[in-house]
Formats: structure tokens, sequence, C-alpha cells
């Protein structure tokens, strides 16, 4: 999420929001949330763990790529 954060610190194209899954049940329901972090990109792209940057920034081009 730290990473989430300051590329929308550093783009006004990128927000991050994080939720607390215990607080937000049905939230994490409606995302099969199994394991935190659970990172979800505008819907489109969805993955659990913490990753190296470069793999975190791989995954936000992929869900970007797929908005076009």
């Amino acid at each position: 999420m730290r990473l989430a954060q300051h590329m929308a610190v550093a783009s006004d194209r990128v927000r991050a929001t994080a939720i607390e899954a215990t607080e937000f049940p049905d939230l994490s329901r409606a995302y099969r949330v199994m394991a935190v972090p659970k990172i979800v990109i505008n819907d489109r792209v969805q993955f659990e763990g913490a990753l190296p940057e470069s793999d975190f920034l791989a995954k936000v081009l992929e869900a970007a790529s797929a908005v076009h």
C-alpha cells in the first residue's frame, strides 16, 4: 500500500485507498480477500502479497493498458 500511496502523491492520475479488511467485511467478500495485502487495480488486476517495486509497477501498467 505504501508504494501505491507514493505513486498517488507523485501523479494526479493515481489514487490509492487502504481499507482494513476486518472493518469492511462486505468489501472483503466482494473482492474475495483471503490474504493481505490484497491489491485491486481498477477492478481489473488483483494480486495478494507484497511484490517487489518493479513487479508492482508492471501490475499497475497492466491495469492501465486494460483501460484503453
